[in-house]
């Protein structure tokens, strides 16, 4: 019996209890809380705005967020507001910048993120295949040799590359990596690649700096590699362990950083002229919204170069956003390709087709006002200015197309004025103005004969 009638029993209770108390409440507050956050506080104030990671390595946080159980289609048919809008640029670029896009999946994924990005996004590359452990043709996934599983992540990764280029080498010169919630702009992808050479070894995406000297690019955002990258890849890395790394662990963006460096593939810098990026590693509203990431965060000494936020966060041509849950995915589609505010910096059919006419055109029941060229629009002033140069004094406005002509008798004889074409080269428009300041003058001879000659017949 212990002092004061505590026995040895319960204070050894009391102490477990103790222990055990100090332990739930660490768990609770630095395990769950520092954990994958969807709840945050700015300001003081609940935020519940996405996904914030722990690591710069995360994956499948967001496999909770189903999207809905049928897809959102947009067919070519539906879409009737923008009929008169041109994609000539866009379908041009699909045949010069073929993409293949390679999805990283998995079975369970397959119904519900996976087949929303062959929905949205993915309906734009040349080649869409999904990378899984098990085969879907209405994807279509691939079934490649492999367990699933975070730790698995860098096999899949190996396995996928080794897929492609022994069955997809010669279908593109440029081959984009990205998870099952990333959402690409297919377009803007191509466009920055537009002047890259794909013979040549480089690699595009977010550049993270830790690990490896060159950096690395993040895999969540996507990484886009040529041709000559992936045959470097295939047949001097995945197979020598001095290259890559042979077994399944590690982290898949940077094992595939460190093997691009050693077979000696160049990381490249895919930001705009501005500076401002071009892939992203979160949802949109993160990287625009100051205060939403912790300023404590692994995000900001990852970057390869000084990380923004704000309006200089994004290029206005960006390529790529992380941790996009379905939904999201149907709403960028939306805010991407189909609102339009009226009026407001579009290019039209009628603009691309005919831009040296003139004139009214009617489209969806609503005038517009296509002006002619610059060029056009001076040389239609200088026919005005000539005309009124041209209009004498005293007299009633004639029509354009009649000329008159004084004749001996004092008859007027009307001739039909020949139309000039409007593009009629300045020497010419200067020569008219020459001959039609001398008719001027000659009728203006002949007035003062003709008025001479009355004078003299009514004094006699």
């Amino acid at each position: 019996m212990a002092p004061n009638g505590i026995s040895r029993n319960g204070l050894l209770l009391f102490l477990i209890g103790i222990t055990f108390g100090f332990c739930a409440t660490y768990f609770f507050k630095f395990g769950i809380a520092n954990g994958p956050n969807t709840q945050v506080y700015v300001n003081n104030q609940r935020y519940s705005g996405g996904l914030i990671p722990e690591s710069p390595h995360s994956h499948g946080e967001t496999d909770h967020l189903a999207g809905p159980d049928q897809i959102i289609d947009w067919s070519h048919g539906h879409v009737h507001s923008h009929a008169e809008e041109s994609d000539e640029v866009a379908k041009s670029l699909q045949s010069k910048v073929r993409v293949l896009c390679w999805v990283m999946t998995n079975p369970k994924n397959h119904q519900s993120k996976a087949k929303h990005v062959k929905a949205t996004w993915g309906k734009r590359c040349n080649i869409l295949l999904f990378m899984s452990s098990q085969e879907d043709t209405s994807l279509p996934a691939v079934a490649l040799p492999v367990d699933e599983g975070r730790d698995n992540l860098w096999a899949k990764t190996k396995e996928a590359f080794r897929y492609i280029h022994k069955h997809h080498f010669n279908d593109a010169e440029w081959f984009l990596k990205a998870d099952d919630d990333t959402y690409i702009v297919v377009e803007n992808l191509r466009y920055f690649l537009l002047d890259k050479k794909s013979d040549e070894p480089w690699y595009y995406g977010r550049r993270f700096k830790p690990y490896v000297s060159q950096g690395y690019m993040s895999g969540g955002a996507g990484y886009v590699l040529s041709k000559k990258a992936v045959e470097l890849l295939a047949q001097r890395g995945l197979d020598n362990p001095k290259m890559c790394r042979s077994d399944a662990g590690g982290a898949e963006d940077l094992e595939v950083g460190k093997c691009m460096e050693r077979v000696g593939v160049k990381a490249g810098d895919s930001r705009d002229p501005e500076g401002r990026e071009r892939f992203m590693p979160f949802v949109p509203e993160h990287h625009l919204i100051p205060g939403i990431l912790p300023k404590d965060m692994w995000y900001w000494s990852y970057n390869f170069y000084p990380a923004k936020q704000g309006q200089e966060c994004c290029s206005d041509f960006a390529i790529s956003f992380h941790y996009v849950s379905p939904n999201m995915m149907y709403v960028l589609e939306y805010l991407v390709y189909h609102l339009r505010p009226f009026g407001v910096n579009t290019i039209t059919k009628t603009q691309v087709l005919q831009e040296s006419e003139s004139g009214a055109k009617t489209s969806e029941g609503v005038t517009v006002e296509v002006k002619p060229p610059a060029q056009e629009v001076k040389k239609e002033e200088k026919n005005k200015e000539v005309k009124k140069e041209e209009k004498p004094e005293g007299k009633k406005e004639e029509k354009p197309e009649e000329k008159k002509v004084e004749t001996v008798e004092g008859k007027k004889e009307e001739k039909p004025e020949e139309k000039k074409d409007e593009k009629t080269d300045t020497k010419e428009e200067d020569k008219k103005v020459t001959k039609n300041e001398a008719n001027l003058a000659t009728s203006s001879v002949k007035d003062k004969d003709l008025n001479k000659s009355k004078e003299n017949a009514a004094q006699r």
